[in-house]
C-alpha cells in the first residue's frame, strides 16, 4: 500500500494509487524532491501507483509517455509519475517518473487553495494540500494479505 502524510500528521492510505494535485483543471504547483534531485514543477499533478494499482491509471501514463516503471504486486515498492509536466522559466520536467523502495517521495504545495491528496479514485475523501503543507509519500509500513478459501 502507499502511504501519504502530511506535516499535520494527517495520513492517506491508497491499495492502488495516490493522486496528488488541483481538485480542478488548473495546474497543480509544487516542489518535488527524491533523494537529492529537487524540482520545482508545474503539471496535471501526480500519480504515485503500487503494485496493486500498475495496470490501471498508471499502465495509461507509462503507455502514453513510454515511462516504463517496473511494479509486480507482490513488491514492496511504489512508482511515481508526474501527469503532463509543464517546463517553464520557473518549472522545470527532469522528474517525471520513478520508482520508490526504501526512500520517500517529499512534496510542498505551491498551490494558493484547491491541492487535494486522494486514494483510489475517491474524490470525495480527500486531504487538503495547500500552500506550504509538506507531505511525505513511502510505501506502508500497513501491509494486504491475501486470503484464500
Amino acid at each position: 500500500m502507499a502511504e501519504a502524510r502530511l506535516d499535520s500528521g494527517e495520513r492517506l492510505l491508497a491499495l492502488n494509487e495516490l493522486f496528488i494535485g488541483h481538485r480542478s483543471h488548473q495546474s497543480a504547483r509544487y516542489m518535488l524532491e527524491t533523494g537529492s534531485v529537487r524540482e520545482r514543477q508545474s503539471s496535471s499533478g501526480l500519480i504515485v501507483a503500487t503494485g496493486s494499482g500498475a495496470t490501471g491509471w498508471a499502465r495509461s501514463i507509462m503507455e502514453a509517455t513510454s515511462s516504463e516503471v517496473s511494479l509486480r504486486p507482490e513488491d514492496p515498492a511504489l512508482g511515481f509519475f508526474v501527469r503532463e509536466p509543464f517546463p517553464s522559466v520557473s518549472t522545470g520536467t527532469s522528474l517525471r517518473s520513478g520508482r520508490l523502495t526504501d526512500s520517500a517521495l517529499r512534496i510542498q504545495s505551491q498551490m494558493n487553495d484547491g491541492g487535494v491528496i486522494f486514494a483510489d479514485g475517491i474524490e470525495q475523501d480527500f486531504l487538503a494540500f495547500d500552500w506550504g503543507r509538506q507531505l511525505t509519500v513511502s510505501v506502508s509500513e500497513q501491509r494486504l494479505s491475501l486470503v484464500r478459501i
